[in-house]
């Protein structure tokens, strides 16, 4: 029988996706890598190559009470080849602050943003960027962001550029994508984020400056005159390919996520792929009880999307509108068979691995492996688990890939 051209695509994506060294051996089960020193979620989290080590670092959060009183700026450094974390110097402010983001950049971590909490439940957006030099295990306070945002998505760009894409201000959501340029420590827009503004969204950037924006929470306008505004998770993705002036971007819809609705997960790059895990469908604020009044409890899958561009073994019907310029079919792909019982986390560290004693490299500089650090597990319990994602969950998650084509709407 004449193989498919599906059956074909699969088989590239396996061969690309699984054919690199393993870091170490990877159990089907969901078992700590390491453990923090306390449990935190909805914290900042970035990761570097430090003395020939393999570092992952938490900022700030919110600890196992839930309460006000637990918001933290507190800060751990795990070192991934000893499978060890311990605390170190917190935010120089003192300000326990959740929802900030962290991107590393030049070997250097930056950390934005947040939002603290007071006792009477008012909330403000922090506007301090703080740059922490993992050698001295430093902070310098540099130029705060123009329009302080929360829960937003920050992706780094030619390793001088930090994209933050729209985010929570004070009280309401923006469509800002507010740019900083670490070598000059100046701060620009770029054309605004054209979808529904949102908090709690995932993206992911490939070096090409071609990213993927998925999920977050909208603000939903009150049904009657005097009504109270509500807020519900959405599974609208969005597409954005940064120009070489650096200011204009070009937008474009991309097919919704698979599942539902996708809020403060995270994703990554791989290869051509997009990936996003570790979210739930149900919005809520920072204890994970939903603003329906309904407690959030993770979504447990993984999803991966493949642009059209690369997709060429797919082709939309005969006479289907496209929005990829030509026939070719995006391919998302979901899998629940991965370990991802986890929300409510603000990042993804991914790291270059090497050669350890369990497990030598046949590749020159080792492959990428992803981790969790912290989070809110099932029954919204906040995790002190630092977690591998398996070497095989891109290629779980496309072995079914669905190709999707814009509708005639």
């Amino acid at each position: 029988m004449a193989e498919s051209p599906l059956t074909a695509l699969f088989a590239l994506l396996s061969l690309a996706l699984v054919s690199a060294p393993a870091y170490a051996a990877q159990s089907t089960e969901p078992e700590a890598w390491a453990h923090l020193p306390e449990p935190v979620t909805n914290n900042a989290v970035a990761g570097v190559e430090l003395d020939g080590r393999l570092m992952a670092y938490s900022f700030a959060g919110l600890h196992e009470g839930k309460t006000w009183r637990d918001v933290t700026a507190d800060a751990y450094a795990c070192d991934l080849d000893a499978r060890t974390c311990r605390e170190i110097g917190g935010l120089p402010d003192g300000v326990g602050r959740l929802a900030s983001v962290a991107v590393t950049v030049r070997g250097q971590i930056y950390v934005f943003g947040g939002y603290t909490v007071a006792e009477d439940g008012s909330e403000r957006s922090t506007p301090e960027v703080w740059r922490f030099d993992p050698a001295s295990e430093t902070y310098t306070h540099i130029t705060d962001m123009p329009v302080p945002v929360d829960d937003t998505v920050a992706l780094p760009f030619r390793d001088r550029y930090i994209y933050l894409v729209s985010g929570w201000h004070d009280t309401d959501n923006v469509d800002l994508v507010q740019v900083y340029d670490v070598e000059e420590d100046h701060w620009f827009e770029a054309t605004p984020f054209p979808g529904a503004p949102v908090f709690g969204h995932a993206g992911a950037i490939h070096p090409d400056g071609h990213m993927l924006i998925c999920g977050g929470t909208a603000v939903v306008p009150p049904t009657t005159e005097g009504g109270r505004r509500s807020f519900a998770a959405i599974d609208d993705c969005w597409t954005g390919q940064v120009a070489d002036n650096l200011h204009a971007m070009e937008w474009q819809p991309a097919p919704p996520i698979p599942g539902g609705p996708f809020y403060r997960g995270a994703a990554y790059p791989r290869g051509h792929l997009w990936i996003f895990v570790a979210a739930t469908d149900n919005a809520y604020n920072y204890s994970g009880m939903g603003y329906d009044g309904v407690p959030s409890e993770p979504r447990g899958d993984a999803s991966a999307l493949l642009p059209a561009l690369h997709s060429a073994a797919m082709r939309c019907p005969a006479g289907s509108p496209t929005r990829a310029r030509d026939s070719r079919a995006a391919l998302w792909s979901q899998t629940n068979s991965a370990p991802l019982n986890v929300m409510d986390i603000r990042g993804i560290v991914s790291v270059r691995t090497h050669a350890t004693p369990s497990a030598p490299t046949t590749g020159a500089g080792g492959d990428v492996s992803q981790f969790i650090l912290g989070g809110m597990g099932p029954d919204q319990t906040v995790l002190d688990i630092v977690r591998r994602l398996p070497d095989t969950l891109a290629a779980d998650i496309m072995a079914n890939p669905r190709p999707v084509c814009p509708s005639s709407d």
